[in-house]
């Protein structure tokens, strides 16, 4: 339970929000929607890099001065307080990805195809109930529990590593005069890195002093995939890809409300923004990794009287298949499969987006997590939020205002912009800059190029599909 509890508070807290529902996002609408690549506004778009990072928890915060001078040695209530009188139970989770060289190109107007490569890392820990939380958090073993009997229904961590190589499709399915549906999927060739899972199941237990415990019942799933058994440094080493291969899935459609066809026909080479509102609806991330356990995976009874509690904490430089045999010693070890499914973290995503004028938008964004049960351990999920983002965008620049709020009650306001082929941006930049402790953050960059970069238009962001104000826009029947 300590390494469970450690994980949660270590854990750095959508993917590029407020800019992933933006008419200039190409590639990078594809990765929530892959519908929204259909009937781009330039003929090809291509990122060379890009990273999003998310993490945080619930249960432990930081001055922020800490982040730039760590110490040797943490101080509770001097370099990191916790919440110890919280009512909620706490959680914490880190969400990551290196979008490498990638890819979308429009075949027309109705049809794009696009080639995506990312690296990305999923992590989530807790249920904790806070009591839990701080005898495991606050001077391990707490005393202020001393002949207190305590329960663990069910807490959990679990952490996933692996590359994709996504394969979309998208296309306008139908048009009509006031309208247009897109419909989209991605493809993708899963290569996993590593995992690892760790769940403890109706434990109860008492602490008769800080050397004494007894374990009345209980049980501790875990498992970690072999690789980590001969983990290298650096790490970079370890990032291969084509071992522990599987296939995942993205799927979605966009609808656009379209009143400027005026009842005369869709328009040849329409602009990918002359819509009033989109609505959207994606089901991303569809999938699971198959690995092999290390060689001294066990579940346990934990079952025991007497037990130290400082025996069966995690010791510094110990390795994973050191600390795991230490355990099956000292606990009584229970047959288990020698592999396990790490779940990707499915989620259902809807937008709408609303036109105010051509430069000004507003849209809104769920996330919801649709693997955040407690029935399947072996799994990472997605982070159930809301986001609203106000937006100026023209075909050189773009401002992005993202505020959010996610199903731990946080709430945030960010910002992003965007020049030229540059993003940047984070979701909780204002909340960081003025809060004196923070307990989670987000941040993200990109640099990216489309074809209108290299081609001479007419101060209007050029591009294949847009047409001229003064073309007269004749109808095209379908």
């Amino acid at each position: 339970m300590s390494v469970m509890l450690l994980l949660m508070q270590a854990a750095m807290a959508q993917t590029f929000p407020g800019y992933n529902n933006s008419n200039y996002a190409g590639i990078y609408g594809v990765f929530s929607n892959p519908a929204s690549a259909a009937g781009y506004r330039y003929k090809w778009d291509v990122n060379i890099i890009g990273a999003d990072v998310n993490a945080g928890n619930t249960y432990v915060s930081v001055p922020k001065s800490v982040l730039f001078n760590i110490p040797d040695s943490l101080r509770l209530n001097r370099d990191y307080f916790v919440d110890q009188g919280a009512n909620r139970k706490q959680n914490g989770w880190e969400m990551a990805e290196i979008v490498l060289p990638s890819v979308l190109y429009a075949i027309d107007e109705k049809q794009s195809v696009s080639f995506v490569w990312r690296m990305r890392s999923s992590s989530n820990g807790g249920n904790v109930t806070t009591p839990i939380a701080n005898f495991f958090g606050i001077n391990f073993p707490n005393t202020d529990y001393l002949g207190t009997n305590l329960s663990i229904p069910q807490v959990g961590v679990s952490s996933h590593i692996w590359h994709e190589l996504g394969f979309s499709y998208a296309r306008v399915i139908k048009e009509t005069y006031s309208g247009r549906l897109k419909g989209g999927i991605t493809l993708k060739l899963l290569s996993g890195v590593a995992a690892g899972y760790a769940a403890a199941k109706d434990v109860n237990f008492r602490l008769n002093s800080n050397r004494d415990a007894a374990i009345t019942s209980g049980t501790l799933y875990y498992g970690y995939s072999k690789e980590l058994d001969d983990w290298q440094s650096p790490a970079q080493k370890n990032l291969k890809l084509f071992n522990n291969n599987s296939i995942g899935a993205d799927i979605g459609v966009i609808y656009e409300y379209r009143p400027d066809n005026g009842g005369f026909g869709a328009y040849e080479g329409s602009d990918a923004d002359e819509y009033k509102f989109r609505i959207g609806a994606s089901v991303t991330d569809i999938g699971r990794i198959k690995y092999t356990k290390g060689a001294n995976n066990a579940d346990l009874s934990l079952v025991k009287d007497h037990v130290v509690p400082k025996d069966v904490e995690y010791r510094k430089k110990e390795s994973l298949q050191q600390y795991a045999r230490r355990l099956n010693n000292y606990f009584t070890p229970m047959a288990s499969d020698s592999t396990f499914n790490m779940t990707l973290p499915t989620a259902l995503n809807l937008m709408g987006d609303y036109n105010i004028d051509g430069r000004f938008f507003v849209s809104a964004n769920a996330v919801i997590a649709l693997t955040a049960g407690q029935r399947d351990i072996s799994k990472t999920h997605a982070l159930t939020q809301f986001n609203i983002t106000p937006r100026y965008e023209t075909y050189l620049f773009g401002a992005y205002l993202p505020m959010t709020i996610n199903r731990n009650g946080q709430a945030d306001v960010g910002a992003g912009i965007r020049i030229g082929p540059l993003l940047i941006g984070s979701s909780t930049i204002f909340n960081n800059l003025f809060q004196r402790r923070i307990d989670h953050a987000e941040a993200f960059v990109a640099l990216r190029l489309n074809s209108s970069m290299f081609e001479r238009g007419d101060g209007n962001g050029g591009g294949i599909f847009r047409m001229r104000k003064r073309q007269l826009g004749c109808p095209v029947n379908y």
